[in-house]
C-alpha cells in the first residue's frame, strides 16, 4: 500500500498558498453544510504533490475520517484505464483501432439502427458501417446508456433490463450479448454519445489477451505501476478504508445509497465504471499520462501511442457539443473534444470554467474528478463519494484550482 504526501510547498511549485487555502476553505463549506460527506483534493505539479487536502469523513455514521489512504468507487474514472489496456493490445499488434468489433465479437455483426417504433413494432435498418475499436474508445459507435430517457433506445435498454448498464446476475460476456441485441441509435462515427461503450472494450480485451478482465488490468497496468489498491474488489483487510457511497436527496442533503458490489470479486467486472482506488495509485496512474506511457522505468504505452489518446479524436475537430446526441447538448459540452476514454480541452474559451488547451481527464459518477494539464505540467485529483442530482462541484475546482497557478 503506497500513500500519498505532499512533496513540495506550494510556492516551489509555482502555486499561490493562499488561492488553495480559499480551495480547501470551499470544500470545506460543503461538508459543513452537509451536501458532502468528505472530500481529498491532490494537485501536484512534475509529478510532485504540491498541495493534499483531506476533510470530513469517510463514512458518517460511523465518524470515520476521510485519510490520505481512503479508498473511492471511481466508476468512471475506470475508463481511461480501460483505453489504457486497448492500446497496450494495439502496440502488440493483438488487435486494431480499425478493426470492426465483430471481429473479436462476432454477435456485433451486421448492426442496425433504430429507424421508429416500439416494443415488438421496433423499425431498424442496416447500419451504414460496421462499429470499429475506435467508436468505442470515442463514445461514437451508437451505443447508449438506460438510464438517458432521451430515446426511444435508452427505453429499449431499459426493458432489456439494462437501465444501470448490467442485467442482474450477468457476467460481463453475458451483458455485451445483451448489448449486441440493441439497436443502435445512430450510424456508428456519426455522433458522441456517452454510453456502455466501455464495457464492451473490457469484453474485447478478455477475448483478445484470453484473461478476465480483473486479471489482465492487475498484471499488465496495475501491478507494473504499483498500484496495489486499485481493483474490481476490495480485500478484509481493505474494508476499514473504504469511503461508504451516498446520494443526493431532493432536499440537497445526503443519505447512503448501494453501489456496485465490491466486498469481493463481482460477477460482472465492468471496464466503464468498476474500480476501487486510492489516491496514491490515482496519483501514479495520472503520472503514466503526464510522462507520455512511461512511470519509473516501466513503460506501457509508447509517447505517440499516449498522444493518440490524449488528443481530440471527433471528426474533423468537433466539440461535443456540436458533434453529441441532444442529451449532451448543454454548456457544459463547450470547448471540449474527445479522445479514447478523456475529455480534451480544445477551445479555453468556450469551456464553461477556466482550461488550458490541451487539458484532458474524466470523472465518476460519485463526485470524483481527475485531470492532466501539459501546458503547466500540472494533475489534479479530487475525491468525494456522492451520487449527485443537483450538486456540481467540478466547473468550482476547475475555478479554484487555475487561480492557484502562478506560471
Amino acid at each position: 500500500m503506497g500513500l500519498l504526501r505532499q512533496d513540495v510547498e506550494p510556492a516551489e511549485a509555482g502555486l499561490d498558498a493562499e488561492a488553495l487555502d480559499r480551495l480547501d476553505r470551499h470544500f470545506a463549506q460543503h461538508v459543513d453544510a452537509g451536501r458532502l460527506p468528505g472530500c481529498l483534493v491532490a494537485v501536484a505539479r512534475g509529478g510532485r504533490v504540491a498541495h493534499l487536502t483531506t476533510y470530513g469523513l469517510r463514512d458518517v455514521a460511523a465518524g470515520r475520517p476521510v485519510e490520505p489512504d481512503t479508498l473511492w468507487r471511481i466508476y468512471s474514472m475506470t475508463k481511461p484505464v480501460t483505453a489504457v489496456a486497448v492500446l497496450l493490445l494495439a502496440q502488440e499488434g493483438r488487435l486494431s483501432l480499425d478493426d470492426p468489433l465483430d471481429r473479436h465479437l462476432p454477435a456485433f455483426a451486421d448492426p442496425r439502427v433504430y429507424v421508429g417504433g416500439s416494443g415488438a413494432g421496433v423499425r431498424t435498418r442496416p447500419a451504414a458501417g460496421p462499429i470499429l475499436i475506435r467508436h468505442l474508445l470515442t463514445h461514437t459507435a451508437g451505443l447508449t446508456f438506460g438510464f438517458y430517457h432521451r430515446h426511444p433506445v435508452d427505453a429499449l435498454y431499459r426493458e432489456a433490463g439494462l437501465e444501470y448498464s448490467v442485467p442482474p446476475g450477468k457476467d460481463l460476456a453475458e451483458t455485451v450479448e445483451v448489448y449486441a441485441r440493441m439497436p443502435l441509435q445512430f450510424d456508428p462515427g456519426t455522433q458522441w454519445n456517452y454510453s456502455v461503450a466501455s464495457n464492451v472494450l473490457g469484453r474485447v480485451i478478455e477475448v483478445v489477451s484470453g484473461q478476465p478482465l480483473d486479471a489482465f488490468f492487475a498484471e499488465r497496468i496495475l501491478g507494473p505501476l504499483g498500484m496495489t489498491d486499485t481493483g474490481f474488489h476490495i480485500s478484509p483487510e481493505q474494508a476499514d478504508r473504504l469511503a461508504e457511497l451516498y446520494g443526493e436527496t431532493d432536499e440537497g442533503g445526503i443519505e447512503p445509497v448501494p453501489g456496485l458490489p465490491v466486498r469481493g470479486r463481482p460477477r460482472f467486472l465492468s471496464g466503464s465504471g468498476g474500480l476501487v482506488s486510492s489516491a496514491y495509485d490515482f496519483h501514479r496512474f495520472m503520472e503514466l499520462l503526464r510522462r507520455g506511457g512511461e512511470l519509473d522505468g516501466v513503460r506501457l504505452l509508447a509517447p505517440e501511442t499516449l498522444a493518440l489518446m490524449t488528443r481530440n479524436q471527433l471528426p474533423g475537430g468537433a466539440a461535443i457539443r456540436s458533434f453529441g446526441a441532444p442529451v449532451h447538448r448543454e454548456p457544459g459540452m463547450d470547448g471540449l473534444g474527445f479522445g479514447f476514454n478523456v475529455s480534451v480541452v480544445t477551445d479555453p474559451a468556450r469551456t464553461l470554467a477556466p482550461s488550458h488547451l490541451g487539458t484532458y481527464g474524466w470523472t465518476g459518477v460519485a463526485t470524483t474528478a481527475f485531470w492532466v494539464d501539459p501546458a503547466h505540467d500540472l494533475t489534479v485529483q479530487f475525491m468525494s463519494q456522492v451520487r449527485p442530482k443537483k450538486l456540481k462541484v467540478f466547473p468550482e475546482l476547475r475555478r479554484l484550482v487555475h487561480a492557484a497557478v502562478t506560471d
